[in-house]
């Protein structure tokens, strides 16, 4: 093996060393115990070995933000792998926030506003495009337009926020949070099914119709 490759590797190593053991310490004690000092002392490095991969605490947590959505995304598309569509859809409202129940220091860093914005959507694109493809999905079987279909995945998006930020945080604790996504899912989704075509939105507009 030449010596290029060799310390392609060894550095691809010692990188990927660094982010499980940063997640490792954010999920056990969370984003305060975060320390560059701490993941050096941890993987047995000094502290400028560790800036030789991320330039400060802030790409870091922006890396660990990029590994949280990958997660995520694995149990999404977990979730998508049910072959009837209605199951599949209600099943991925649940392992979204199971997965923040189960990584409430990683989901709370994935949402926070001080990670920048656009690089949050990049990484959350994978997962959203997911949605999408499963909510057309199910429009299509139950024979529904939706009008604004960006409008319909924020719709659910925020519900599924919403929930999973009351069960990570303890408010109503995570099952009940799982159960409550369901029915709350299910309720968007029947209340899309029945809704009388061509009916106003009372922001202006139409949100759904019923083809014929």
């Amino acid at each position: 093996m030449a010596t290029s490759t060799r310390r392609a590797l060894e550095r691809a190593r010692i990188r990927e060393q660094i982010i499980e053991t940063a997640l490792g310490i954010l999920e056990s004690e969370g984003v305060a115990a975060l320390t560059v000092r701490r993941i050096a002392t941890d993987i047995e490095y000094a502290a400028p070995i560790v800036y030789q991969y991320f330039a400060n605490k802030d790409a870091l947590v922006l890396e660990l933000v990029t590994r949280g959505y990958q997660l995520l995304q694995n149990d999404m598309r977990l979730a998508s792998e049910e072959p009837d569509i209605d199951r599949r859809i209600l099943r991925l409202a649940s392992e979204y926030v199971r997965f923040a129940g189960e990584h409430p220091h990683l989901y709370k860093i994935m949402n926070d506003t001080t990670v920048d914005a656009n690089a949050r959507q990049r990484a959350a694109q994978p997962g959203t495009e997911i949605l999408k493809e499963l909510l057309a999905c199910w429009a299509s079987e139950h024979d529904v337009v939706l009008a604004d279909f960006g409008e319909a995945c924020e719709i659910v998006w925020g519900m599924l926020y919403g929930i999973a930020s009351l069960g990570h945080l303890g408010t109503i604790g995570n099952e009940r949070a799982r159960r409550l996504a369901v029915q709350a899912f299910r309720a968007i989704l029947s209340g899309w099914s029945n809704e009388v075509p061509g009916m106003s939105s009372p922001y202006g507009g139409h949100s759904t119709q019923t083809r014929t």
